[in-house]
């Protein structure tokens, strides 16, 4: 008798199957979501090709496009088609590399000179004939032996140093037509399974991201099921690029960066100080409100402090070298937590002591490349919003919770409802043991579950010093930034030997959870900007009044009123310039101040305002203290947010 395999699927029904059936046999006549197309399954949380063959009890799910897996699936598929045209058409490419990304996906090569925009578009129509040629996807097994040959005798030179720093001695390949690529998948089946394809662009990139390396041309890509979807995408693009938070900077004035002091280091200029300085002072509200404590640490320390936390030997390629003081070698800190371990260990901690939430806004420096570094969103100097729990192993659900909850009505204050949940579990290579583990990731989804928080298992994918918690915010263009992060650590309480005195009088160890709301100030005021495009809610903006007047007569008269506003808080200017007033109002909505206050001779005889709002126009006239009761409720209803995203 054949052996049986039972196969469990998303509706929790099950099915039996004889050993060595495929995935794509035991997934036919599931039905799939908004009759999208199965383009591969997922396998017990891993995604795979509808032809791989199933042996063992499994849990199954079909991919389709509306997936974010089955999105990486489309789009990995799409960067091999993008590399078979450039090939075809332009023979002489060498291939490198080409993952799917957030939006789409690219393809590096090695050539001779960079593409040209007509190149795009002789490679795009090689596209279109590739899909219409409907080549199947073959999953190729082989050995490194008889790969290299292969990849050698095509003069694929990247791909032969890739096989050679593969760890296992077998390496899986790709046939779609004459075309043939060095891949782990998973695939579609079919190159005809894409709907609608466009290439975006060509940027430089360096092999392996290292300047001493070849430059190599890295053209992206984007496709979509339908025609449609593809065109509302690149509406968004275009958005994006207006909403573009380097132009908006310079525009508002809020900051930039010289080559005279660095790349990749902010000069915060004073309204864009004033926004940094609004979020600090909320977050630090809102964390002594909820129990934590504020510390602060240095920004260099001795270097054997990096080399007992382990990021000397890590994280050596993004810190900067030392320097020297006093023949000690210091180290700029790439992280604020081993500062917060040492002040836990300067005196003795009992149980009775825990859990200790303790806070920072520390500045850290990374050594990124150049060709990284883009406007806020990715610096070489920022400042994260630490903070460092240290527990006892039956508090770390409730603190999980805690902080789950804080974050949500953190991130809702800034106007983002929209959240994505992934739990990352063990990888192949963790320190601590496995009943460690599993105790810490039940803690996660205890607290996930208490909450009712829908979220996605991203399997393998933890740090190698514990699990995490991982949320991403959507933005009103639809994209996704990774910034709040949750994550528990066995490491370094072992190698700092950080213990606590517990009820029987012994010493134990305690749980260290790493946590971060904004993830950097300076990447998270740069999604700000773009998913405001600059026109920050009244509380947040820099400036909230502007009062514009009429003539000279009304000086006095707008004077009294800026210093009313200040006294109730309100961050208040005045126009009392000889222009013209449609000028002044064009001006302030350029800088995107909420409120106007329009002030002539009717209005001083009378004693009133006349309101005019960002974008709307004309709110009405009406005396000063009504319109300060409008600005503070429309500050104060940003404070009211549910406390979590719930399942659906």
């Amino acid at each position: 008798m054949a052996n049986m395999i039972e196969v469990t699927y998303p509706d929790k029904s099950r099915r039996s199957y004889e050993s060595g059936v495929t995935a794509f046999e035991a997934i036919a006549g599931y039905t799939l979501p908004n009759n999208r197309t199965l383009l591969a399954a997922e396998a017990d949380g891993i995604a795979v090709d509808l032809s791989t063959v199933l042996t063992s009890n499994v849990s199954l799910k079909p991919l389709t496009f509306d997936s974010k897996l089955g999105k990486e699936v489309y789009w990995h598929t799409s960067a091999h088609i993008l590399a078979q045209a450039v090939q075809t058409v332009f023979p002489l490419a060498k291939l490198a590399i080409g993952p799917p990304i957030d939006a789409g996906f690219y393809y590096d090569f090695g050539f001779d000179r960079a593409f040209t925009p007509e190149d795009l578009n002789r490679i795009e129509e090689e596209v279109h004939s590739i899909v219409k040629a409907d080549y199947p996807l073959e999953r190729i097994e082989s050995s490194q032996e008889g790969a290299i040959p292969l990849f050698q005798e095509r003069d694929e030179s990247y791909k032969v140093e890739i096989i050679k720093a593969i760890a296992d001695p077998s390496v899986s390949m790709y046939r779609q037509g004459n075309f043939i690529d060095l891949c782990r998948g998973p695939h579609m089946t079919s190159t005809g399974q894409i709907g609608a394809f466009k290439v975006l662009s060509v940027a430089g990139a360096y092999w392996r991201g290292d300047k001493q390396n070849p430059m190599l041309q890295r053209i992206y890509g984007i496709s979509f099921p339908t025609q449609e979807e593809l065109d509302q995408h690149l509406l968004l693009l275009e958005e994006a690029k207006r909403r573009d938070h380097r132009k908006i900077g310079k525009e508002l004035d809020l900051f930039s960066v010289s080559e005279e002091t660095g790349s990749g280091l902010i000069l915060w200029h004073p309204k864009g100080a004033m926004v940094r300085h609004l979020i600090e002072t909320f977050w630090r509200e809102q964390h002594i409100e909820r129990g934590y404590e504020l510390v602060y640490s240095p920004h260099i320390a001795r270097l054997d402090l990096w080399k007992q936390s382990g990021h000397l030997d890590f994280y050596h390629e993004s810190m900067f070298s030392p320097i020297s003081a006093e023949d000690n070698p210091y180290q700029l800190k790439p992280m604020n937590c081993p500062f917060h371990i040492v002040i836990y260990k300067s005196r003795l901690r009992s149980y009775r002591d825990l859990p200790l939430r303790w806070a920072e806004l520390g500045t850290v420096y990374r050594r990124e490349l150049s060709g990284v570094l883009e406007g806020l969103k990715r610096v070489r100097g920022f400042t994260q919003d630490d903070a460092h729990i240290f527990c006892r192993p039956e508090q770390l659900a409730e603190e999980v919770a805690d902080i789950l909850k804080f974050t949500f009505s953190t991130l809702r204050r800034f106007g983002f409802e929209d959240f994505e949940i992934f739990l990352s579990t063990r990888p192949d290579h963790a320190v601590g043991s496995a009943e460690d583990w599993q105790h810490a990731t039940d803690a996660l989804k205890s607290a996930l579950h208490a909450l009712k928080v829908s979220y996605t298992i991203d399997p393998g994918e933890g740090a190698f010093y514990g699990p995490k918690i991982d949320i991403q915010i959507r933005d009103v263009l639809e994209r996704s930034w990774q910034c709040s992060t949750i994550q528990l650590d066995f490491n370094l309480p072992q190698r700092f030997e950080l213990a606590f005195t517990g009820p029987d009088g012994k010493p134990h160890q305690p749980i260290m959870i790493h946590r971060a709301i904004f993830g950097s100030l300076e990447r998270f005021i740069g999604v700000l900007i773009e998913h405001f495009d600059g026109a920050f809610p009244a509380w947040l903006a820099p400036v909230q009044v502007k009062v514009l007047t009429l003539g000279e007569t009304q000086s006095s008269y707008a004077s009294n009123i800026i210093v009313e506003l200040k006294q109730h808080g309100f961050r208040a200017e005045a126009d009392l310039r000889s222009e013209k007033i449609n000028l002044k109002i064009r001006e302030a909505e350029t800088a995107k101040v909420p409120y106007m206050i329009i002030v002539g001779d009717k209005e001083v005889a009378a004693s009133t305002v006349s309101v005019r709002k960002r974008k709307e126009g004309q709110a009405g006239t009406m005396k000063l203290v009504p319109f300060i009761k409008m600005l503070t409720a429309e500050i104060l209803e940003y404070s009211s947010a549910s406390p979590a995203p719930t399942q659906s």
